[in-house]
């Protein structure tokens, strides 16, 4: 298999980064490329979850452009090359996988994410603590769950789902007492607590909540474009019962 088209692809960038290529092109740095890449990566998410393969190879080929890019920046201050950057991400691979280009002996995917991690923390000695190497790019549902999941991995772990439920509920009840008190920090505090929880809940029944959301945001929005459609008057001026009712036979 050629990759003709890939390394047509990089010669492209480099001509556009070149003195006499485009202007916008020469005036990105990874700072203000920072957006497309977060950009480009929740759009290629979009096609994998509406299960549009057209979508995908187009998105992937975004994605793949603001890697190219950031390669051919770096390359131009003699950083590192996308080479360097394939190269890196190659030796990671094998290293990691011990057990397809080793001799160890595994007998269960937990047996090699096991081993994934314990390769991991050997790479990366200068982490001291569970919680250092989490990104604080991505967003915080993102983050809670990453905490979440370094804190099991060092045992501390709720007994049993039960104790879950009980905490999200106490966190409620700590939420409103906040909001008793009209202290908008404290709110802050405790409303934060109720979504970390949720968080945990999520992550014992092995969701991803943040993919979670991203559905529960789809289904809110086509239902809403659906009152409006079926709505006879505007909707600031429906009731809250005649908002109830519109709602219920969206959902239909």
């Amino acid at each position: 298999m050629g990759y003709e088209n890939l390394e047509e692809l990089i010669e492209v960038i480099r001509r556009l980064r070149a003195p006499d290529g485009c202007r916008w092109d020469r005036e990105q740095t990874h700072k203000t490329l920072r957006p497309n890449m977060l950009e480009e990566a929740y759009e290629a998410v979009d096609a994998i979850n509406d299960n549009d393969m057209t979508h995908l190879k187009e998105e992937l080929g975004d994605v793949l452009l603001q890697v190219v890019l950031h390669a051919q920046i770096a390359s131009e201050k003699n950083e590192f090359t996308i080479d360097d950057v394939a190269k890196g991400i190659k030796n990671k691979l094998i290293h990691r996988h011990p057990h397809v280009f080793g001799n160890t002996k595994v007998n269960s995917t937990d047996e090699i994410l096991d081993n994934w991690d314990k390769l991991k923390a050997e790479e990366k000695p200068h982490r001291k603590s569970a919680m250092d190497g989490i990104s604080k790019a991505q967003s915080a549902l993102m983050s809670a769950q990453k905490i979440s999941k370094r804190a099991v991995k060092q045992g501390f772990e709720w007994p049993d789902e039960k104790s879950l439920y009980e905490c999200i509920f106490s966190e409620f009840d700590e939420f409103k007492a906040a909001c008793q008190s009209k202290d908008t920090d404290h709110m802050e505090d405790e409303l934060g607590d109720i979504l970390f929880a949720v968080v945990n809940l999520a992550r014992w029944n092995k969701i991803d909540a943040e993919q979670a959301l991203l559905r529960a945001n789809k289904k809110f929005e086509m239902r809403f474009r659906k009152m409006e459609k079926l709505a006879e008057k505007p909707l600031c001026e429906y009731s809250f019962e005649e908002f109830d009712a519109l709602w219920k036979l969206a959902k239909k």
